[in-house]
């Protein structure tokens, strides 16, 4: 059975950090480009971060560039996203992804999704 499990999330003050992992299992990712998208309540699931299976290319939403690096291990089937610079718009579940076809961008383009971990910034 293949599964994404993301973990790392809490809660955190405006200007702090937090460093999101997303382990897979039960196939290896490592030929894919993984992402991590993020929803708040109410809003739409909108894309954050993406990496190709390589590692040497990243792509990133404007509202997080220059504060979140998305990064991967292929030996530990493991996907990470470094969060600095807090804000509390960033508080949404976090997910993680394995990227299928077209826009890395879209999320109708991943079609392997993790159950989402919560990250809070609060004020």
């Amino acid at each position: 059975q293949v599964q994404l499990v993301e973990s790392g999330g809490g809660l955190v003050q405006a200007g702090g950090s937090l460093r999101l992992s997303c382990a897979a299992s039960g196939r290896t990712f490592s030929s894919d480009t993984m992402g991590w998208f993020r929803q708040a309540p109410g809003k739409e699931r909108e894309f954050v971060a993406a990496i190709s299976w390589s590692g040497r290319r990243t792509y990133y939403a404007d509202s997080v560039k220059g504060r979140f690096t998305i990064s991967r291990d292929n030996a530990k089937n493991t996907v990470y996203l470094q969060m600095n610079s807090l804000k509390p718009e960033d508080t949404a579940a976090y997910y993680c992804a394995a990227h299928n076809i077209d826009s890395y961008y879209s999320s109708s383009s991943y079609n392997y999704w993790g159950q989402g971990t919560q990250v809070t910034v609060s004020s």
